[in-house]
């Protein structure tokens, strides 16, 4: 499945979260990983009503040689991948095919609507099982309690970004995304993100994918 992937051009990945959870960075980081690597990669971030708190959706279009629009055609995602499960079901119903595979948090973060009382949040299971119903693979991790283990719930876009580069959604190399993490922080916060990226590969490794 993973060849098939990379074998597409330009291989469309949508990035989403809600604002504040990191995901515009993830997928910068994801940019310049495979930039460095010689594909050619445009970026495209949505924002929902609320930078932060509301949904923010970024798009990257890989491609071997060409630049293509930012934003991804509808229905023609490849790959998502959400640090939100309902923002993947969103992001599913925009973009989403018979193809595309799916990796999300399962951590919520209740909207407005929700925590006022004036909406309900789904269950965990009944969001896991719609996306199981619209996409080729799903894979749901709370990634955001072994960020909270380690100390620092915002160390789950990096845990997250493990688990993408673990399962190879991405034409990149464990060594590749390390090299940007080097770039992007200082000393301290570098070995704090390298063990969350590692516990990351390590759940790729041991939980794969859904059936």
């Amino acid at each position: 499945m993973t060849k098939l992937i990379l074998q597409k051009d330009p291989l469309n990945a949508i990035i989403t979260g809600v604002g504040g959870q990191g995901n515009v960075l993830m997928a910068q980081l994801f940019g310049r990983a495979l930039t460095d690597k010689g594909f050619a990669v445009t970026v495209g971030d949505t924002y929902g009503a609320a930078q932060r708190g509301g949904p923010v959706s970024s798009h990257l279009r890989i491609s071997k040689q060409t630049l293509f629009s930012p934003l991804t055609p509808s229905g023609q995602a490849d790959i998502i991948i959400s640090l939100e499960p309902v923002e993947a079901l969103r992001v599913l119903g925009g973009w989403g095919n018979p193809d595309v595979v799916v990796v999300s948090n399962t951590r919520p973060s209740y909207p407005f609507d929700v925590t006022s009382g004036g909406a309900e949040y789904p269950a965990l299971a009944d969001i896991t099982a719609a996306a199981q119903k619209l996409a080729q693979k799903t894979l749901f991790i709370d990634a955001s309690e072994i960020a909270l283990q380690m100390g620092a719930p915002v160390l789950t876009n990096t845990i997250m970004s493990g688990l993408a580069v673990g399962l190879g959604l991405f034409p990149i190399g464990v060594d590749d995304f390390i090299t940007v993490l080097k770039n992007q922080f200082d000393d301290k916060k570098f070995n704090l993100n390298l063990s969350a990226f590692q516990k990351g590969l390590d759940l790729a490794a041991s939980k794969g994918w859904s059936d």
